[in-house]
This record gives structure tokens, C-alpha cells and sequence, in this order.
């Protein structure tokens, strides 16, 4: 079993940034592909980005891509999502995911979910 708790989320203007985090803890953590997934109001929960056991691979939802960078610290059991250059349509609670081996954008692969962190961006 693995427990994920997420941090970071808040209320920023457009344009600005906020760094979340999700800790980790059950399972070695260097074996778990991860991921960020977000669920706006009224609409259906989408993915974000992902990233590797390793580390050495990311991949983003073309919505994010060049604005959010997705990361992780084995070392400290935690992954990381900084967002840069937010707007609006950023509005979401955002959610942390690991599953064992090999990283995807379908939520339904995923075995492990957080709690959720609310993200809003006023414009």
C-alpha cells in the first residue's frame, strides 16, 4: 500500500507560479512511476504530466507543456510539480498518483491517489 499526501496548492493571480509537492510513503519509492492529474468543476479529471521510477524521463499534457515541470526526489520519498505562467484554465484540484512500473496518462492505471489539492488562478 502506498499513501500519498499532497501540498502547495493555493490561490494565485494569473501569471504566477505555485510549486506542489506530493510525499510518499508504503513502497520503495524509486519503483513507483508518478504522476499529476487535475479535475476542474463539472468536468472530467485529465492528466498533467508524469514522470519515471528514475526520474529520467517527464511527459506532459500539451496544456502544460513548457509552463509546468514535473519532479522528483527519490531521496526524500516526493514528487513535484512547479507551475509557471498560470492562468485560469489552470482552476482545478490537482491530484498525486503513483503506480508500479511503467508511467501513463490513464488515470484508471494508476493504483495510488492523494487526497487533492486545490489550485485557483484569478484573473
Amino acid at each position: 500500500q502506498v499513501q500519498l499526501v499532497e501540498s502547495g496548492g493555493g490561490v494565485v493571480q494569473a501569471g504566477g507560479s505555485l510549486r506542489l509537492s506530493c510525499a510518499a510513503s508504503g513502497r520503495t519509492f524509486s519503483s513507483l512511476a508518478m504522476g499529476w492529474f487535475r479535475q476542474a468543476p463539472g468536468k472530467e479529471r485529465r492528466f498533467v504530466a508524469s514522470i519515471t521510477g528514475s526520474g529520467g524521463s517527464t511527459y506532459y499534457a500539451d496544456s502544460v507543456k513548457g509552463r509546468f515541470t514535473i519532479s522528483r526526489g527519490n531521496a526524500k520519498n516526493t514528487q513535484y510539480l512547479q507551475m509557471n505562467s498560470l492562468k485560469p484554465e489552470d482552476t482545478a484540484v490537482y491530484y498525486c498518483a503513483a503506480k508500479p512500473g511503467v508511467w501513463s496518462t490513464y488515470d484508471a492505471r494508476y493504483d495510488y491517489w492523494g487526497q487533492g489539492t486545490q489550485v485557483t488562478v484569478s484573473s
